[in-house]
């Protein structure tokens, strides 16, 4: 298969690009600065995606997207977070289309902020959107991807859970502090959080490519999410270290303001509904086996 791959340079994209390359496929990457002779030049922001006019791509994995982690939701921090998704995935699905043959697949990442949060309830892939700021952004990051699954292309969104890797993601600025001894639960602790491990990341992404079954909304998230409690205690098990000292909410809440209130301190359950019915088998299925797992690598 020949595969298109943006975000390629991210946590999830190396692997993924990685694992591509060892089943065989030509992996083709969409990059602001391309270094590679078959890298394809693109600038979101510009507008700018340019195919040769016989270009074809027999599957599509979109990930690309501004980190919502990495600084304080200022109304233009949230303007560009919101931009790179919606205007960077319509691009595409719009050259995509323009193509003489567009691809069979396109998966396109999303995430589980999609549904409510706080309310108590499990979400699975046919419960209703969410309020807030991350709800809205998963709301229009999927409905750019309409035309191409209008156009006949098998549509996969991916909504993620939170990414459990030692190389990056929450887990990976965690770990300096609790490495040290200094970590502890986040607010009450009592926050459910939806989880899976990186090597499952890379397991469903290539069996959605492959298995037609799968199509429109699928949680990619381990089968039991965990308590911020529960997390915290076995990440100090597998590292063996203490976890004595929490991160009060209020405090969180007045550092980081929404972001704080959305991520860190929300209760967020989902379940992966598609995968189980599908048969998907979980390499990780226990959050301490799955730490363990992905901090051994």
């Amino acid at each position: 298969m020949k595969i298109l791959v943006s975000g390629a340079s991210g946590l999830i994209g190396r692997p993924i690009c990685q694992h591509l390359a060892q089943e065989g496929c030509q992996v083709v990457r969409l990059s602001r600065r391309p270094s590679r002779r078959e890298d394809i030049l693109w600038d979101p922001e510009k507008g700018n995606l340019d195919f040769g006019p016989d270009e074809h791509f027999d599957a599509v994995v979109h990930l690309a997207g501004e980190n919502i982690a990495s600084g304080l939701w200022t109304a233009g921090r949230k303007r560009r977070i919101l931009d790179s998704r919606v205007k960077g995935t319509d691009l595409l699905c719009r050259r995509l289309l323009e193509l003489p043959t567009p691809p069979e697949v396109f998966l396109c990442a999303s995430a589980v902020g999609y549904y409510p949060i706080n309310t108590g309830v499990t979400n699975d892939e046919t419960s209703p959107p969410g309020e807030g700021f991350l709800a809205s952004v998963c709301q229009a990051w999927e409905a750019a991807t309409i035309p191409l699954a209008s156009g006949g292309t098998r549509v996969v969104n991916l909504r993620f859970g939170v990414i459990l890797s030692g190389d990056g993601g929450a887990l990976g600025k965690m770990l300096p502090l609790f490495k040290m001894g200094l970590g502890g639960p986040v607010g009450s602790g009592r926050q459910m959080m939806s989880w899976i491990s990186l090597p499952d990341v890379v397991g469903v992404v290539a069996t959605c490519l492959r298995d037609s079954r799968y199509a429109g909304p699928v949680n990619v998230v381990a089968p039991q999410p965990a308590s911020n409690r529960e997390f915290t205690r076995a990440l100090g098990r597998v590292l063996k270290k203490p976890t004595l000292f929490p991160a009060p909410a209020f405090a969180l809440s007045l550092v980081l303001g929404q972001m704080a209130r959305e991520t860190l301190l929300a209760d967020s359950r989902a379940t992966p509904n598609v995968l189980l019915k599908n048969g998907y088998c979980f390499q990780c299925e226990t959050l301490e086996g799955a730490l363990a797992n992905v901090l051994s690598r």
